[in-house]
């Protein structure tokens, strides 16, 4: 276990410090083959449209599911689905779960009527994770679905149940495979990293291993092709497990794949973590430019300012527990509430992004009760307060203590989420010069007008009144534009 825990931290230390490396933007442009293939954010209908989701869903199922991070009344302390990379079970006993997976309770349907509830615009669904077990009868390997005694196609029963609820679907797909014969993850990382020494850095061992390693290619090749043409209706891929250092290497295989992805379905949406350039720089190609469609290193973390993003567009995937993902039957440290994860998505929206919210169901196919609990409390929450975070996106202005604004794309109206409520009752607001509050109200009780007070030139106290509450709540402002008479109404004190 020590030594697959080692490799595993070594390749996460490994893909961070060679993201850092494109992180800023250079002042001289490298010349480079493989780095971004578009310099700016996409400006296309179906890219809107994945900006407009605001709140989202991951799910997390497989065989892993099935030990739910406990093997013989011990607990695996790590992830569940990585489980298999402990040596407290058997490699081949792992593998042999495909013949126990019968999820009997499995719903597609109900689970997506039930993220729609939630409020969810899209899902990210698991089609194969590290193990290499297939939720779909792929024919390019037997570890699939199709050969456990469920058999049925579960892939295709999320995609057209979430469809059907007007809820967009991405596939997750782990380059990790540890089933396959050709997979490997590398040779160590070169020490100390640079440009020059990743240029000489050899991942393979031997001859043999680098021609497994092909094979193991054209397999992944295959199953990404298999998955876009056997699911037209996903709007996107989501890849997992590409800070291997081996995969990192195939600059040349991987820009070219994702070129054909992309050709083989116009429009797919791809995010920064699918490959490197020739420098081994992910996410951002060696000239700081994003790789992909948005920036995905923003794993259970959150920005703190507009400038932390970019200027591109990103989301954040993020756990319940700290860092479980598939089912667990242990949650062990701080659980998330409600409202923490409402305030999340509320700052996700905030600054530009979309939040995702992860749940991982149990061997049966049946999502736990605290994740039902969960779903339905921020359900609750965006049937009344939704429109501060559908098609909403970064206010431009400055941020208060009592929570975070959002702007309404394409009107005038900016939303206040309110998640510390002042003492005093009033909500202190700085607008742009040249803006004036037209209206102000709760998104609650929109024909309820609020006192607005300007106390400086574009500054304003919102008066609610209300000093506690339960849950967040939002206060919308129309905004407009400020006629001057010329007089200035606040002199500036002498001293």
């Amino acid at each position: 276990m020590k030594r697959s825990i080692t490799i595993a931290l070594g390749m996460l230390f490994l893909a961070q410090s060679i993201a850092v490396l494109g992180q800023q933007k250079k002042t001289e442009k490298v010349e480079l083959k493989y780095g971004s293939h578009r310099i700016g954010k996409r400006d296309d209908a179906i890219m809107e449209r994945w900006r407009s989701y605001g709140l989202g869903q991951f799910i997390h199922w497989g065989l892993y599911a099935i030990p739910g991070g406990e093997w013989n009344g011990k607990q695996y302390n790590g992830a569940a689905e990585w489980i298999r990379s402990w040596n407290g079970i058997p490699k081949s006993t792992y593998d042999s779960l495909i013949y126990k997976f019968d999820p009997i309770k499995f719903d597609a349907k109900q689970w997506a009527i039930e993220a729609k509830q939630m409020g969810a615009k899209y899902v990210i669904f698991t089609t194969k994770h590290h193990d290499g077990f297939c939720m779909w009868p792929s024919k390019y390997t037997s570890y699939t679905i199709k050969n456990s005694p469920f058999k049925k196609d579960v892939v295709k029963e999320v995609v057209d149940a979430y469809d059907a609820q007007g809820i967009d679907v991405y596939l997750y797909f782990s380059i990790i495979d540890w089933n396959h014969p050709g997979y490997q993850a590398g040779n160590a990382k070169p020490n100390p990293f640079t440009v020059e020494s990743w240029k000489t850095y050899n991942p393979f061992s031997s001859k043999e291993k680098k021609d497994k390693y092909e094979e193991f290619k054209k397999f992944t090749r295959n199953q990404l092709v298999e998955l876009l043409t056997n699911y037209p209706k996903a709007k996107g891929l989501w890849f997992d497990g590409t800070w291997d250092p081996a995969w990192m290497k195939q600059d040349g295989f991987t820009d070219s794949l994702e070129k054909e992805l992309r050709a083989l379905r116009p429009g797919l949406i791809i995010g920064s973590r699918f490959r490197a350039d020739e420098n081994g720089s992910r996410h951002f190609d060696s000239n700081g430019d994003l790789m992909g469609d948005y920036e995905q290193g923003w794993e259970r973390k959150l920005p703190n300012k507009i400038e932390d993003v970019h200027g591109n567009d990103w989301d954040c995937v993020m756990t319940v527990p700290e860092n479980q993902w598939g089912y667990n039957k242990a949650w062990k440290g701080h659980i998330k509430t409600s409202n923490e994860l409402i305030e999340m998505t509320a700052k996700s929206v905030s600054l530009g992004g979309n939040f995702v919210l992860n749940f991982g169901p149990t061997g049966d196919g049946s999502i736990r009760l605290e994740e039902k609990k969960l779903a339905s409390e921020i359900g609750n929450w965006m049937k009344t307060n939704g429109d501060a975070i559908y098609s909403s996106t970064y206010a431009g202005l400055e941020k208060q203590d009592w929570g975070y604004f959002t702007k309404k794309k394409g009107t005038d109206k900016i939303n206040m989420i309110i998640f510390n409520t002042p003492i005093s009752g009033t909500y202190r607001v700085k607008l742009p010069a040249g803006t004036a509050i037209a209206k102000s109200y709760q998104l609650a009780s929109p024909s309820e007008t609020l006192k607005v007070e300007e106390i400086h030139a574009n500054e304003y106290f919102i008066h609610l009144n209300k000093t506690k509450g339960a849950t967040p709540f939002v206060i919308v402002l129309e905004t407009t534009k400020k006629v001057r008479n010329g007089d200035n109404n606040y002199e500036k004190a002498k001293t």
